[in-house]
C-alpha cells in the first residue's frame, strides 16, 4: 500500500456525511422487518443500493423473503465481502415495556440522549446502513474500490418466529453468489453489533429438547407407574454435573468457558405419577471442539438414564443451522493481513488501539470459514442490548464506525478514479 492511498484513505473517510448515515439508520428502523416478513426492508436496501455504481439483485431464497445481491469495483485489487441479515426480532416485550413513553412505538426511531432507539437499529440495521454510507462516501469522493466488494444482505438470521431462524437466506446466498471459488472474496466482515470492536471468534452452539417417557399411574398406586420426573431429577444431576466438566476445562481466551444450560423444564401437571418429562438446553461449543461429539456426549448420557430409571429417551437438535446438530464455532487468525489491515483503520481513525475480541453469539460468518473466507464480525451498537426493550445506538460510534469501514476498504481494495479518460489511475 502506498503512502498516497493511505492518506487518501484518511482524506475520504473524513468525508463521511454524518447527517445522511443518521438518516439513513432512522429510515431502516421505520421499516418493520420481524422474521419472517423482511421484504419491505430489503427492496428498500435495494432500492438505496441503486443509487450508484453497484449491480443489485433481489432474489427469492424463499417466496415473499428475498435476498439483496450486490457488487461493485473493477476486480483488480483484493476483493471484499460485507454482508448482514435483514430480520429483526419481535417488539412485543418493547410495546409493553415503554408504553407511555416517547419510545412505545419500536419503529419511532427516536434520539434521545444521543442515541437512536428502535428495534433492529443495532441489530441489525446499523450494519447494513454503515456499508451503504462508506460506499457513498468512496463514490462522492470520485472513486470505486479497485477490488471487487461485495454484499450480501439476507434474511432469516434472527430465531424466534415459528419456521425461522435455520439460515435460509445465507443457505441460498452461499449458493447464488459463493459456489464458484473464482467469486469467493479475499475477506469478509459481517456486520453483527460488536461496539465497534473487531471479533475474530465466536461461540457455537447446540439446542436439544430432551424427553423421558415413564408410565403415569393414579396417585394412590404409584407403584404401577415410573416416575419420569424421578428420572428426569438424575438426568438435571448428570447434566449439570458434565456443565461442571466443561468449565473446568481450558478456557478460550476471548470466549471463555465452554458449558451447558438448561434453559426449561416441563413435568407433571395431574394427581397422578408424572409420566413424561421434557427440557430444553443450549450447549455452548468453543473452537477446537467438535459439534458432532458434543451431540454425541448428550445422546450417551440420556440413554444412560434411561436404561437406569426404566424410561424411553428421545432427544431432537432444534437449531441447525451450518451443521444439523447446530452452529459451528469459528476463529480467524489475528495475523491474517484482513484482520491487520482493520486493526489499523480503527487506530487511524480513532487513535486508540483497536479491540479484538470474541463474540458472545452464534452468527452465520462460518458459512464464510466453510468455503475458505476469513471473516469477522464489525459494526457499532452493543449486543447484550439487543432482543430488548433497550435497543439503542450511540450516534456518535455509528459515525466513527462509518469512517472506520470507509478508511479499510478503500486501504484493502484499492481506489480507482471514476472518471473515464487518460487521466485514470489505480491506487
Amino acid at each position: 500500500m502506498t503512502d498516497y492511498l493511505a492518506g487518501l484513505a484518511e482524506v475520504i473517510a473524513d468525508m463521511v456525511d454524518d447527517e445522511a448515515v443518521v438518516d439513513l439508520v432512522r429510515a431502516a428502523v421505520r421499516i418493520p422487518s420481524i422474521t419472517p416478513n423482511e421484504r419491505d426492508f430489503a427492496q428498500w436496501v435495494h432500492q438505496e443500493l441503486s443509487d450508484g455504481d453497484w449491480e443489485v439483485k433481489l432474489v427469492d431464497c424463499e417466496p415473499g423473503r428475498p435476498n439483496v445481491y450486490a457488487t461493485v469495483g473493477n476486480g483488480n485489487g483484493k476483493s471484499l465481502l460485507l454482508a448482514g441479515h435483514t430480520d429483526t426480532v419481535a417488539v412485543d416485550d418493547w410495546m409493553e415495556y415503554w408504553q407511555g413513553d416517547e419510545r412505545e412505538d419500536p419503529f419511532g426511531a427516536q434520539i434521545i440522549d444521543g442515541d437512536i432507539w428502535g428495534r433492529g437499529v443495532a441489530d441489525q440495521k446499523a450494519g447494513i446502513c454503515v456499508v451503504i454510507e462508506a460506499m457513498r462516501t468512496i463514490r462522492r469522493a470520485g472513486y470505486q474500490p479497485n477490488g471487487r466488494v461485495t454484499v450480501l444482505f439476507v434474511c432469516d438470521e434472527e430465531s424466534g418466529q415459528p419456521g425461522s431462524g435455520i439460515s435460509a437466506g445465507m443457505r441460498s446466498a452461499v449458493t447464488d453468489v459463493l459456489s464458484d471459488a473464482q467469486s469467493q472474496p479475499d475477506f469478509a466482515i459481517y456486520t453483527e453489533p460488536t461496539t465497534s470492536a473487531i471479533y475474530t471468534a465466536q461461540m457455537g452452539f447446540l439446542i436439544a429438547n430432551i424427553t423421558l417417557l415413564g408410565k403415569s399411574a393414579y396417585f394412590g398406586r404409584p407403584e404401577l407407574g415410573i416416575d419420569a420426573l424421578i428420572a428426569g431429577h438424575r438426568l438435571l444431576d448428570q447434566l449439570w454435573e458434565y456443565s461442571g466438566k466443561l468449565r473446568a476445562r481450558p478456557i478460550h481466551p476471548l470466549l471463555g468457558e465452554a458449558f451447558l444450560l438448561v434453559t426449561s423444564v416441563r413435568s407433571g401437571g395431574n394427581i397422578a405419577v408424572p409420566g413424561r418429562f421434557e427440557l430444553s438446553l443450549i450447549r455452548k461449543i468453543l473452537p477446537g471442539e467438535d459439534l458432532d461429539e458434543a451431540a454425541k456426549d448428550l445422546q450417551i448420557l440420556t440413554k444412560q438414564i434411561a436404561s437406569e430409571t426404566n424410561t424411553e429417551a428421545n432427544i431432537v437438535f432444534t437449531a441447525p443451522r451450518n451443521h444439523p446438530v447446530g452452529g459451528t464455532p469459528d476463529e480467524v487468525d489475528h495475523q491474517h493481513p484482513g484482520v491487520i489491515n482493520f486493526a489499523e483503520s480503527i487506530t487511524t481513525v480513532t487513535g486508540d488501539k483497536a479491540r479484538l475480541e470474541g463474540a458472545p453469539y452464534w452468527s452465520e460468518k462460518p458459512f464464510f470459514t466453510a468455503l475458505g473466507i476469513p471473516s469477522v464480525y464489525f459494526a457499532p451498537g452493543d449486543i447484550s442490548e439487543c432482543h430488548t426493550p433497550f435497543e439503542r445506538l450511540s450516534v456518535d460510534e455509528l459515525i466513527t464506525a462509518t469512517r472506520i469501514l470507509t478508511h479499510f476498504i478503500a486501504r484493502w481494495c484499492g481506489l480507482v478514479e471514476i472518471q473515464q479518460g487518460s487521466g485514470k489511475e489505480d491506487r
